[in-house]
């Protein structure tokens, strides 16, 4: 059974599952469903259908004081594998739309660098200053993780906070403990408007 947690919460990742090394780490979202009957989604999309919206699911490598100390150390669809191999993005998903998983990352955690202290998991959409659009339009937002080996889903976190007017999500964060590694909960909204900017507020 996965450990369902609420936001703030930390968990034992390798702790409780020895020898486990290989994680694939699953992030999901839904558009919002326009309901009938007009309103504001009516007037902004101007039809029945779900607005498209990219969102992009990136990692940061951080080292001490949760700094970024290479560009390479982030981990998106333009950049889909880390020097060391240690973290590997499956790519980019442009619509959100299907059950399951629209993005997943493959980490193996016995090749992280030992200056590595934490991986970040951010999702942000894409240009969304031109299309107009935030997580207030994105729902069922989640964040798994699973033992590729047993296929065994070990965490899993859904984001349940009102993201309105918000771009960007720190969804969680996967760190050291000592000769262990945990995972945190994290669930805030900001309003970085593209990855480069969440990208300077770590270096």
């Amino acid at each position: 059974m996965a450990i369902n947690l609420q936001k703030g919460q930390r968990v034992d990742l390798t702790k409780g599952n020895p020898g486990l090394t290989k994680i694939m780490v699953g992030l999901g979202w839904d558009p919002v469903q326009k309901s009938g009957g007009g309103g504001f989604f009516s007037t902004l999309f101007g039809g029945g259908s779900a607005p498209n919206v990219d969102c992009d699911a990136s990692v940061l490598m951080l080292g001490d004081n949760d700094k970024l100390q290479n560009n390479k150390d982030v981990i998106y669809f333009g950049n889909l594998r880390s020097i060391d191999g240690s973290v590997q993005h499956s790519g980019d998903n442009l619509t959100g739309v299907g059950d399951g998983d629209d993005e997943q990352i493959m980490i193996d955690l016995s090749r992280v660098p030992v200056h590595i202290q934490k991986l970040v998991f951010v999702v942000n959409i894409y240009d969304c200053v031109k299309r107009k659009q935030h997580f207030g339009m994105i729902r069922n937002a989640f964040i798994r993780v699973v033992n590729p080996n047993t296929r065994q889903e070990l965490i899993h976190y859904n984001l349940t906070d009102d993201y309105s007017g918000k771009t960007c999500l720190v969804v969680g964060e996967i760190y050291r403990h000592g000769n262990e590694w945990k995972f945190a909960a994290v669930g805030n909204g900001t309003n970085a408007t593209g990855l480069a900017e969440v990208v300077r507020s770590y270096s």
